[in-house]
């Protein structure tokens, strides 16, 4: 045996011994230790939703007060790669990908529809697979009229809100939507074909850069990620499917705004304020409904995370603790 393989011989052999003459309890939290996955841990799952499978992150205890986070577009779960595990020591942290995006199953348009309305009856399947019987929401972009349509269907479920340039108020959508717009009112092919450049790897770099005073903070990885996605056979149709049906969101601004209103829910407000996708006028009209929301702007564009995460977990966590932290 040569003398480096002798050495890592004894060396082993001595760390068996030593745990072996620790106390019961010692040896006993040494081996726990060894073996048992961090709080923060995060597990990859898949889960069959009327015949569709669904994948969603998962970390924290499973008996910790629920968070689900709900992505917008064009990404996925993978946004909340990095707040997961800063948010999973005292949180049961759950992020879902909408069939269509991500690595949840993309089933053809005739056997799916590609709408909010599908999407929020989907996550609302998983919560109820999943035994979250009350859970705070994080809402993004797309997320927004997901995670609102769930609010309003199951409001004693919801035990907190954290709002991420996602939007519920007419102030918050600009010139942006203008074309998008267009195809709402027509719903023409030509329409549908001019908003098809949303679906490239110029545009989706943009969503991610626009508005950021240092792009140097937000990762490739992202906008790489996300553009894979997209770049799916025929996936480009079902990301226009969804321009199409985001036109049903609007009218069901008064009955979220009534929600907010009446309900009252804990609200944390979070806003890029370069974002030219739902503009940062968006934020502050949800005071108006509920005047104790708290609205926190930063100075960065629509994926505020890339450039934010850690201040904005700190601000998530301070209000998840005051407001459905353990024992409330």
């Amino acid at each position: 045996m040569s003398k480096t393989l002798l050495n890592l011989a004894t060396a082993a052999v001595l760390a068996a011994s030593a745990v072996q003459t620790l106390p019961a309890a010692a040896a006993e939290s040494v081996a726990q230790t060894a073996t048992a996955p961090a709080a923060e841990q995060v597990r990859y799952r898949t889960v069959d939703i009327d015949g569709v499978e669904v994948f969603y992150r998962e970390a924290g205890p499973a008996d910790a007060p629920a968070l689900l986070l709900l992505h917008g577009f064009p990404t996925s779960s993978h946004m909340f790669r990095d707040l997961i595990p800063r948010l999973a020591q005292r949180y049961r942290v759950i992020a879902p990908d909408y069939p269509g995006f991500g690595y949840s199953a993309a089933p053809p348009r005739e056997r799916f529809a590609y709408t909010f309305d599908n999407y929020a009856k989907t996550v609302d399947a998983l919560t109820r697979r999943l035994g979250l019987e009350r859970y705070a929401l994080y809402v993004m972009d797309y997320g927004a009229p997901v995670g609102f349509r769930l609010a309003v269907a199951h409001p004693q479920r919801v035990s907190a809100i954290v709002v991420q340039n996602g939007n519920a108020y007419d102030e918050g959508i600009a010139g942006f939507w203008d074309p998008i717009k267009a195809y709402w009112r027509s719903g023409a092919p030509a329409e549908r074909e001019a908003l098809r450049w949303l679906t490239s790897a110029k545009a989706t770099q943009w969503q991610y850069t626009n508005g950021v005073r240092d792009v140097s903070l937000v990762s490739r990885d992202a906008w790489t990620h996300d553009q894979a996605g997209l770049d799916r056979l025929g996936n480009q149709e079902i990301q226009l499917d969804l321009f199409y049906d985001y036109r049903t969101n609007l009218p069901l601004y008064p009955q979220w705004q009534r929600y907010f209103r009446e309900r009252k829910p804990p609200m944390l407000v979070l806003w890029g304020r370069h974002d030219e996708i739902f503009v940062a006028a968006g934020a502050a009209p949800y005071r108006r409904d509920n005047p104790h929301a708290t609205v926190k702007y930063f100075d960065t564009g629509h994926f505020a995370l890339e450039t934010h995460g850690v201040e904005i977990a700190r601000e998530i966590g301070g209000f998840l603790d005051r407001h459905v932290g353990r024992g409330k």
